[in-house]
């Protein structure tokens, strides 16, 4: 097995490496990772959380994700954007988060700009960037996922012109592959849709 290649999980089926690693690995990989993610709060969420993950590992936001939900009062834009300096020092003191004071201040910047714009329009504008699958080569290691696409770079360049912090080609890109605008599930991959 070359390195990168699916690899054999607890059931025996071949998933993504990075998927066999850990149990909230595998219930991630098998059951949302790569899943169409619509909604103007749910990708509201998913865009903060890979924001957050910036320079970490995936893991510690996953496993912080029930606090991060708790702490941004379930990614409702509206009420996140409704946000005081008090929240704001709450935030920052909250061991159940990482207590970024730049990513949480981009995070509550990026709600009060999406306050603003009409309903289902954050959804129409990320998932206009993603790629036609037809003639996508599919990955067949995990060095064939790139980091950052066209795509990614487009959509990054659409949300900061439209006022988002935040919000780079390797981030897009990753909210790109959690929400299923791109499938890189490993060819081999039980998960994969397609």
């Amino acid at each position: 097995m070359s390195a990168g290649a699916a690899a054999v999980g607890p059931d025996g089926a071949p998933r993504c490496p990075w998927a066999v690693s850990t149990a909230d690995y595998l219930t991630y990989h098998d059951e949302e990772w790569g899943r169409p993610v619509h909604g103007d709060d749910a990708l509201f969420e998913r865009l903060t959380l890979e924001a957050f993950q910036s320079g970490l590992s995936w893991l510690t936001i996953l496993r912080r994700r029930p606090g991060f939900r708790a702490a941004f009062a379930e990614f409702k834009i509206d009420a996140v954007a409704e946000f005081t300096d008090a929240d704001r020092e709450r935030l920052l003191a909250d061991a159940g988060i990482i207590r970024n004071r730049t990513k949480i201040d981009a995070t509550l910047a990026n709600a009060r700009v999406l306050a603003g714009w009409a309903p289902g329009e954050l959804d129409e504008l990320i998932w206009s960037h993603a790629p036609d699958p037809v003639g996508r080569p599919v990955p067949r290691t995990l060095a064939d996922v790139p980091p950052v696409t066209p795509e990614s770079t487009a959509l990054s360049k659409a949300l900061k012109k439209r006022g988002l912090r935040f919000v780079g080609p390797t981030t897009a890109y990753a909210m790109m592959q959690a929400c299923g605008l791109v499938d890189d599930h490993l060819g081999d991959c039980v998960a994969r849709q397609s």
